[in-house]
This record gives structure tokens, C-alpha cells and sequence, in this order.
């Protein structure tokens, strides 16, 4: 399976069960493991991730945005549970029924908008209610009991099938003591929901509160699923909060070498001519851009590695092309493999070190890696595959 080596993203399977494995030794009691695949699995390329954690590693829960990535799992012949954390107009969601997708409420408008699109389809909707407990983006606001009230006319209409309920957490990633007291003031709130509903009378097979961070640092056995999001992927929630185990990065990204030349004092590199040489310098032209998800941001400050060595970045990053200074490393010629994210000899650079530099979070790096670049997919070494998102 070969496939243009100008710039692409490895994708490394095997490590998504060594993440698992040390996400689900810190959850508690009964909780099982719900893997979020929303964005192509972070732009990890979903039809290469998303089949291997339900063939190979078993998983039965699946999390997506939005309608276009449930029905795209489903294409792919994905069977297990599949949550959509987003809206979807109510309009599209027939369709949603017909393939056993669960929809998320956002508040009680909503589920009466939803229910009289499917009134009379013979097909009910199932869905899970979110609660905002303090995030402050979708979900049933209020008290605890004005909130259980919502979730009892939800679950008495005709054409919804309330399964669960969740919330999602602000800042459980954080180590300060503010933050974590707002975590527990959310969970509180949450299981303070779910009592009330349950004692008027509806019963939730599933009420959910763990994401990656909130399932490592505050386990609840109250929560029947974990979310398990970015630390999938071998990133941190937040790099400033260390974590019990090393996450292993599943995706790598490298490049190529175009052109290696000499320039002399005095002469500038790229657009604006914000580098100019102070010493006769050996130059490299990298095949890779913002074009492809290289930061901009990084121009005159990020690094590669080459020959398992560290280089500079000089000047702007282009649409396509960077300049790296490579005058000590001499021996870098046209063709050489150069990464960007990933290890080389016993350098690394990881996307959390990328999104440092670029003033962002590790997320937004691999999210960011273009369609143009394929993602070529490993497992122990061996290349599986090559996917375009």
C-alpha cells in the first residue's frame, strides 16, 4: 500500500489499547468504557480507529458531534452504541431512528420538537438528556428538581425513549482547588438530578459524568460510562496536570526534504523577511504547510527533528513549504524523512509540545492536520492501510 510521501500522519493502533488499558485501571465500580471518535477521531482518520477498537479491542460505545458522523460509523459497518454529544435539526432525525443512533436532548423544547417530527414514523427516537451543571454550553439548566420535572415530560413523550442522562465537566482537568471544588459542585448536581428523576419515576439505564480527565483524576462509580477522549490518542487533558501513566501518542507526522542549500550573511528566508542569516547557513526546504496543519504560528520558533537531531524552524511557515536550519546537520540531503510529531533517534516532539509553542492545546494540532495529508495506519509495525479523512 504505498502512498506520496510529501507529507503524511502515522497512525499507530496498537497503542490505542495501551491507553485504554491505563484509562480503564483508574475507573471504578461498574463503570464501562465509552471511546469518543467525534472530528475523525481527532483527526486520526475514524475509518482506520474506529473499526480496530470494536473488532480488535471490543469496545461497544461509541461518541460523535453530530448526525453526519453516526450514519458515517454506521456505513462502516460499526454495530455497538453510537451517542451524538451535538444537535442535529429535527428533520434529520428519522433517519437517526431507522440506524439505532441515540440523540442528544438539549433542553425540553427540543424534545417536543423532535417528537412531533417523529410522531406517527413508528420508529422512536432514543436518547440521552444533557444536563449543564456548570459548563454552560448545551443541556437542561436549574434546579435539581426543575431539571428532574424537564427529564419527566422528556420521558413521557410518545416518541422518545429517554435511555440516560450526562454532563460534561468545565474544568476537571485542572490541579487548582477552585476548579476541583467546582468538579464535585457539578457532580453533586448531577447525581442530585438523576435522584430526583428517579423518583418521579423514570428510569436511565445509563447516566454518564466521566471524560478522560474527570475518569483519571475523580472516578465515580455513579457514572455508568467513562468518556474516554484525548487521552485515547496519547495526549493529555491538560499537560500542566501530570497523569498516572505515560499517555502513548497514537499518531506521528512526518515530511520530506525538497531542496538543501547555502546561504550567506545577511540573506532573508521566506515571506516578510522575518529571519535573516548571521552566519553562513545550511537550509532545508520542508514539504509541509499550514496547508497541512502545520501551525503558522510556529514561524522563527518551532523545531523538527532530522537525523535525530533537533532543527529550527526559520522564517514563515508557508501554505505548503517551512525552512529549517540545518548547518549542524550536514549531512540532511533531498528525500530525508523529517518529523514533525513523533520520535526520531532519542529526540520527540509530541503535539502538546507543538500546541505549547503555538499557544494552543494538543487537540487543535491533530484536529488540525489537513485531508490533504493521508493518515497511514500501523499495527506493530506493520502497515496496515492508507485512509484520507
Amino acid at each position: 500500500m504505498d502512498f506520496l510521501k510529501r507529507t503524511w500522519a502515522e497512525i499507530h493502533l496498537e497503542r490505542l489499547g495501551i491507553n485504554i488499558a491505563n484509562y480503564c485501571a483508574c475507573l471504578q465500580g461498574e463503570t464501562k468504557l465509552l471511546c469518543v471518535v467525534k472530528a475523525s477521531c481527532y483527526g486520526h482518520a475514524d475509518l482506520a480507529i474506529c473499526p480496530y477498537l470494536e473488532k480488535e479491542l471490543g469496545v461497544k460505545w461509541f461518541a460523535v458531534s453530530n448526525a453526519d458522523e453516526a450514519l458515517r460509523l454506521r456505513n462502516m459497518g460499526i454495530s455497538g452504541e453510537i451517542l451524538i454529544l451535538g444537535y442535529t435539526p429535527a428533520e434529520a432525525v428519522a433517519e437517526l431512528a431507522e440506524h439505532n443512533i441515540i440523540q442528544t436532548i438539549t433542553d425540553l423544547s427540543y424534545a417536543r420538537e423532535l417528537n412531533d417530527c417523529l410522531s406517527g414514523s413508528g420508529k422512536p427516537l432514543r436518547c440521552h438528556a444533557a444536563v449543564d451543571t456548570g459548563m454552560t454550553r448545551i443541556g437542561l439548566r436549574g434546579t435539581p428538581e426543575e431539571i428532574a420535572r424537564s427529564l419527566y415530560e422528556i420521558y413521557d413523550l410518545d416518541d422518545l425513549i429517554l435511555d440516560g442522562i450526562f454532563t460534561h465537566y468545565a474544568a476537571a482537568d485542572s490541579a487548582a482547588a477552585e476548579d476541583k471544588e467546582y468538579t464535585a459542585a457539578q457532580t453533586e448536581k448531577f447525581f442530585a438530578v438523576r435522584d430526583e428523576a428517579e423518583r418521579l419515576g423514570v428510569r436511565l439505564s445509563q447516566c454518564h459524568c466521566l471524560n478522560s480527565a474527570a475518569g483519571v483524576y475523580t472516578p465515580d462509580s455513579r457514572s455508568t460510562l467513562g468518556r474516554l477522549g484525548i487521552i485515547l490518542y496519547g495526549l493529555y487533558p491538560d499537560p500542566a496536570t501530570p497523569l498516572p501513566f505515560e499517555p502513548e501518542p497514537v499518531m506521528e507526522l512526518r515530511s520530506t526534504v525538497s531542496q538543501v542549500k547555502l546561504i550567506q550573511p545577511g540573506e532573508s528566508v521566506s515571506y516578510g523577511r522575518t529571519f535573516t542569516a548571521q552566519r553562513p547557513t545550511l537550509l532545508a526546504t520542508v514539504t509541509c504547510g499550514y496547508a497541512d496543519g502545520w501551525p503558522r504560528a510556529l514561524s522563527n520558533k518551532g523545531e523538527v527533528l532530522i537525523h535525530g537531531k533537533r532543527a529550527k524552524i526559520v522564517g514563515r511557515v508557508c501554505m505548503d513549504q517551512f525552512m529549517i536550519d540545518v548547518t549542524d546537520i550536514p549531512e540532511t540531503a533531498p528525500r530525508d524523512i523529517v518529523t514533525l510529531i513523533g520520535h526520531d533517534g532519542d529526540e520527540c516532539i509530541t503535539a502538546d509540545d507543538v500546541a505549547a509553542l503555538a499557544g494552543t492545546i494538543g487537540y487543535e494540532i491533530t484536529c488540525g492536520i489537513s485531508a490533504r495529508v493521508p493518515r497511514v495506519a500501523y499495527k506493530n509495525g506493520e502497515q496496515m492501510g492508507v485512509y484520507r479523512l
